[in-house]
């Protein structure tokens, strides 16, 4: 009989656990970690007959899925949310996104400043986003205006460049 052997690793933080399978003809499973200084952290053997391999490896699979998804923190709830999540925006607070997008240097990491402004603005960063280009900023680039193009890829009318008319695909150059 032959024996196969099958060897894998991987690090989950400073752990990197190796796992090694044989079938010789029963079926052998190691697992062992190890943390960043050397110490064991993990161990454990399992023997299998050889056909049983594929049915206890989804029922470990299932297994392990179930509690990982135990010791997962919950998502976010509602209680969470920015305090002006789903709130209207006044016109007061589209003059305000604007005149600080404006004002950005264009080597700022748009990323970054739209966290900042979400965060005072109490705000999600993708309302952000999403607003930047209602109020005629380009979304991508802080302290630049929306282009004509721009507009017609977001389908809003900016403030910039008029109003945009007919479809965004249609061909048009689309600017009164």
């Amino acid at each position: 009989m032959t024996t196969t052997t099958y060897e894998n690793s991987v690090r989950i933080g400073a752990t990197t656990y190796q796992l090694v399978a044989t079938a010789d003809p029963e079926l052998s499973v190691n697992l062992a970690g190890v943390d960043g200084a050397g110490a064991l952290v993990a161990e454990g053997t399992l023997r299998l007959p050889a056909d049983a391999g594929a049915k206890i490896g989804k029922l470990l699979a299932q297994v392990l899925e179930a509690l990982a998804r135990l010791s997962t923190p919950p998502s976010a709830s509602p209680r969470d949310r920015p305090a002006n999540a789903n709130q209207p925006w006044a016109q007061d607070l589209d003059d305000a996104l604007r005149a600080d997008w404006l004002a950005a240097d264009q080597d700022t990491p748009a990323v970054d400043l739209i966290r900042s402004i979400a965060k005072r603005l109490e705000r999600s960063p993708t309302s952000i986003r999403s607003r930047l280009a209602k109020v005629g900023c380009d979304p991508d680039v802080p302290g630049r205006a929306l282009s004509d193009q721009g507009a017609r890829v977001f389908r809003v009318q900016g403030r910039d460049q008029g109003r945009v008319r007919g479809k965004p695909d249609s061909g048009e150059e689309g600017v009164e």
